[in-house]
């Protein structure tokens, strides 16, 4: 299937990170996606101006698109914002990455290929053989994997890496995956997704990838993000029978 490719970039105070993640990802996209393609930074009111730098990026690059909202409501909010905009206006393939350059923008390219080769979505996954963490310590390493191993055993997935929001859908998926009735946030928001495929029979599979920490900011991670996830997970158990 061809057809044009959107990244969703959903962001918060991202203004030492966005310009620059901008111009690489629209580098990558360029080579990757003859058909077409399209950067949507979906902006939660940042009061330190990423929307306005998201704006200029837009007025220099027909391929940039902003989507402002007026406050911080959460990650999966942003998410579905913006993939309702990329299906409004034709996109094959929705892919989704964090705007702090822990992804590799060189990454989406083999996102797309996995997908353009038969999976339905393709996750960037740590914790597949080649993939790595190198800059995080034991315990950091420790309590990512025994989240996903957590949501692993609830949920009876084969998948490896969860909780990762590095990610190329299949416009069908997302179409046939019910985006509306999606309540989660955080690592919980990316579980479900993937679960959701699942469920519904698609092929998901994971490329390694090396995640690596910020360059630039500070991170949205907090306990409520974790907590969440653990209440979650069982919950999306129960609403599948």
């Amino acid at each position: 299937m061809g057809g044009p490719a959107w990244l969703i970039l959903p962001t918060y105070n991202e203004a030492e990170n966005i310009e620059a993640l901008v111009e690489a990802a629209l580098r990558v996209l360029a080579r990757a996606v003859p058909e077409g393609h399209r950067v949507l930074v979906v902006d939660d009111g940042s009061p330190d101006g990423t929307g306005e730098i998201a704006d200029r990026l837009a007025a220099r690059h027909d391929e940039v698109r902003v989507l402002h909202r007026a406050r911080k409501t959460g990650l999966g909010r942003a998410y579905l914002a913006g993939f309702g905009m990329a299906l409004e206006q034709g996109a094959a393939y929705v892919l989704e990455m964090d705007s702090d350059f822990s992804h590799d923008p060189e990454d989406l390219a083999r996102l797309l290929a996995a997908v353009r080769g038969g999976a339905d979505l393709a996750l960037g996954s740590r914790y597949v053989p080649g993939g790595d963490v190198p800059e995080w310590h034991a315990l950091r390493r420790a309590i990512s994997r025994g989240g996903c191993w957590y949501a692993q055993v609830v949920l009876g997935l084969p998948v490896r890496d969860l909780t990762g929001g590095f990610k190329c859908f299949r416009r069908e998926v997302l179409e046939a995956i019910d985006l509306p009735s999606v309540r989660s946030e955080g690592y919980a928001f990316q579980i479900e997704l993937t679960y959701r495929a699942l469920r519904r029979g698609f092929r998901v599979v994971e490329v390694p990838i090396t995640f690596h920490e910020r360059r630039q900011g500070s991170s949205k991670m907090s306990g409520r993000i974790a907590l969440e996830a653990i209440v979650r997970v069982p919950q999306m158990r129960l609403r599948a029978r």
